[in-house]
């Protein structure tokens, strides 16, 4: 096997600071937008967020149409729906206000968009066809409100397919925004329980993506279309996931207590994490999150729309966080033990197998999420079906520094109930 030899790191740009929001009409300017679709949840829109964005647009002499129904952990249908709009719409640029949700559903309404086709055309195999766009997309600004996601600043849209009871998401470099306004100002409406899911979100992605599999035990691509988005541990991704850490470790507490300068570095937070592992990859509590997210739907988190029932991303990612890095430690012990450090804000020279999953069980529990599978609705019985869906997440498990298989994967579940 010929190892790979070249990384890349592509990043959105992103503009910072409070008030940054107003300056959406200028950015779709910029761009060369004339006519804008923008997407967003109830939620948003209700905290009148979304007609703040409008306004910039159209002061701007852009016109907007807004579609706030996007859907906080979004379907194949809700993803659907959207890009209808859309393609009837004859947009020339996109907006997503909102999380992680509002922002993937802008990007999948831009691909059908501009491409065509159906939403499973373009969903990771093997649970889609794994389509590839073949020509970049119209113009994309995200404005997150949340704190955690990091949607802005990755390749990947993430969905629920409710007829195969797992979470997968559609990832190419086209899907990256051209352009975020993060503005801290946007998350003082933010319930608690939200921030603290979200940032824990934050944590995971830094986490896995620093102590992913390195870039250069892939194998080498027989041409550079080849190359995975999720490359595997970086030099420069590296540099990204570790202030994402220190400043999560610093910041996540006093954010869900509503600090609202905290939640700012939260959300500064986020892109960066976004940036590093929209490079390296997430793998191992992401693959089991999928699954975890879409084979029940019957818990209802405080703090979230009660409109219908799911598990928030950052839950059902953080859940098994402790026990799989308790599995990949002895792949890469001092990258695991520099992880801790980053949370702690200390050096941790005696940190061992346990020390990470400790300060993660710590920290949940201290934002008061649930600490165990259980406590999201499943139970042993459940084990196998998790398996199977973690097993299609093949994109992801590949960039795990320690290859898990079907019976590694249910320790770790086991572990996590």
């Amino acid at each position: 096997m010929s190892h790979e030899s070249v990384f890349t790191l592509e990043a959105t740009p992103l503009k910072y600071g409070p008030g940054a929001a107003a300056e959406a009409g200028w950015e779709l300017e910029r761009l060369g937008v004339k006519r804008a679709m923008l997407v967003s949840d109830p939620g948003v829109a209700a905290a009148g967020i979304t007609d703040r964005v409008r306004e910039s647009v159209e002061t701007a002499g852009i016109e907007a149409e807004v579609w706030d129904s996007a859907r906080v952990e979004p379907t194949d249908a809700s993803f659907g729906e959207a890009a209808a709009f859309a393609v009837d719409g004859g947009f020339d640029g996109f907006v997503g206000i909102g999380g992680g949700s509002s922002i993937d559903t802008a990007k999948v309404s831009d691909l059908i968009s501009t491409h065509g086709g159906e939403i499973m055309d373009y969903v990771n195999p093997p649970v889609g066809e794994g389509r590839k766009p073949p020509s970049p997309l119209k113009p994309l600004l995200a404005v997150p409100t949340t704190c955690g996601s990091g949607a802005e600043a990755t390749t990947v849209a993430i969905l629920d397919i409710p007829e195969q009871h797992v979470k997968t998401g559609i990832s190419h470099r086209y899907l990256r925004p051209d352009q975020a306004i993060v503005d801290p100002e946007l998350t003082a409406s933010l319930a608690a329980e939200v921030v603290a899911s979200c940032g824990l979100d934050v944590i995971c992605h830094a986490a896995e993506s620093f102590v992913a599999k390195p870039f250069s035990e892939r194998e080498r691509p027989d041409s550079p279309g080849d190359r995975p988005p999720y490359q595997g541990s970086t030099p420069i991704s590296d540099i990204w996931s570790a202030k994402a850490l220190e400043y999560g470790g610093r910041h996540l507490r006093d954010a869900v207590g509503g600090d609202q300068e905290a939640r700012g570095w939260m959300m500064l937070a986020a892109s960066l994490a976004g940036i590093g592992f929209g490079a390296a990859g997430v793998h191992i509590p992401h693959a089991c999150a999928y699954p975890i997210a879409g084979l029940k739907h019957e818990y209802h988190p405080a703090g979230y729309p009660d409109d219908h029932g799911f598990i928030p991303h950052g839950q059902s990612v953080i859940v098994t966080a402790p026990a799989a890095f308790r599995y990949t430690f002895e792949a890469a012990p001092d990258r695991h033990r520099r992880v801790a450090e980053l949370l702690a804000g200390e050096p941790l020279p005696d940190a061992d197998e346990e020390t990470l999953p400790r300060l993660l069980l710590e920290l949940m529990d201290d934002v008061g999420v649930p600490t165990g599978l259980r406590e999201l609705g499943y139970d042993v019985e459940d084990v196998d079906a998790l398996i199977e869906g973690a097993l299609k997440q093949q994109r992801l498990l590949v960039v795990a520094p320690r290859e898990a298989g079907p019976e590694d994967l249910g320790a770790i579940l086991r572990a996590s109930l």
